[in-house]
């Protein structure tokens, strides 16, 4: 009996010990978790990509970074989609390009060597300059992270893909104040297939899309799908298709937040009503 009482008080310590623990941990989950969607609208306009239906390939993790989200496959052992928002009010200088680095988040070990003989380019989904100039420098290292890198032919990745960024940052976002941007690889439809087609563990996508978005109550879209296979002196709107068209091919539910009726005049049809994208189809690239 005298043990017992002498053992109360610590039991007793112990619990409200636990229980501090619990409150804190708690407190601390909610408040990662307000920052958490606090970021993610800030830089995914109605909602982060979705599926339209979930299947073993759908699992995939949300990395985030300085200035862009970031869709991250262990299974693809690639980013799904890359997601980030352009303002013209936010200009910084452009620093020197920084290194390539792998990213610690990723299960399977992608280094800056993986497309070392490959053919294949490390090509940025959140682009180096856009990012850098709207967000500065921290998170133009982050661009450099091998999450956010993607196999890329050289026709496609430093002349049509890289075209298109600069249309972007350079014509579209100073013309219409502010833009939502995804974009990302898309997979061969036989997975068995595709998953054969690797640079080192890296799934090799067929084709590459990019949806722009003017946000506001009636928003404007674009979308392209530009496959591996080009020139690299094509029109850029020769690949024009609509946001639908990404969703089938993907199997990705873009802006799942949004009205249905919305939803369905967006991402239903091809509009480039507005955009004036005729007068920028043709433009060399800065490096050419």
């Amino acid at each position: 009996m005298l043990q017992r009482l002498f053992r109360l008080p610590s039991w007793r310590g112990s619990l409200r010990r636990l229980g501090i623990a619990v409150l804190f941990a708690g407190v601390g989950s909610g408040l990662w978790y307000m920052e958490e969607r606090e970021v993610r609208e800030r830089l995914s306009w109605m909602g982060v990509p979705t599926w339209e239906r979930l299947t073993p390939l759908s699992l995939h993790r949300v990395l985030r970074n300085d200035g862009f989200l970031v869709g991250w496959s262990d299974v693809r052992v690639s980013a799904l989609w890359a997601s980030y928002v352009l303002r013209a009010d936010s200009a910084v200088d452009v620093g020197e390009r920084p290194g390539f680095r792998r990213d610690w988040r990723t299960l399977w070990p992608v280094t800056p060597d993986s497309y070392l003989r490959s053919g294949y380019d490390r090509g940025h989904l959140a682009p180096n300059y856009a990012i850098a100039r709207v967000y500065g420098p921290a998170a133009q290292r982050d661009t450099f992270l091998m999450s956010n890198m993607v196999p890329q032919r050289p026709e496609l990745n430093r002349q049509l893909w890289q075209r298109l960024e600069e249309v972007v940052i350079d014509r579209f976002v100073p013309r219409l104040g502010a833009l939502q941007v995804i974009d990302g690889p898309v997979f061969d439809a036989d997975f068995t297939r595709g998953a054969l087609s690797r640079v080192g563990l890296v799934e090799v996508p067929k084709a590459f899309y990019k949806i722009l978005v003017v946000p506001g109550d009636r928003p404007q879209a674009l979308a392209f799908v530009m496959p591996q296979e080009v020139r690299g002196d094509e029109p850029l709107d020769r690949f024009l298709v609509s946001i639908d068209r990404v969703e089938a091919l993907t199997g990705l539910d873009f802006f799942p937040n949004l009205p249905d009726a919305t939803e369905r005049a967006l991402e239903g049809q091809v509009d480039a009503t507005g955009w004036g994208l005729e007068a920028v189809a043709n433009l060399p690239g800065r490096f050419d």
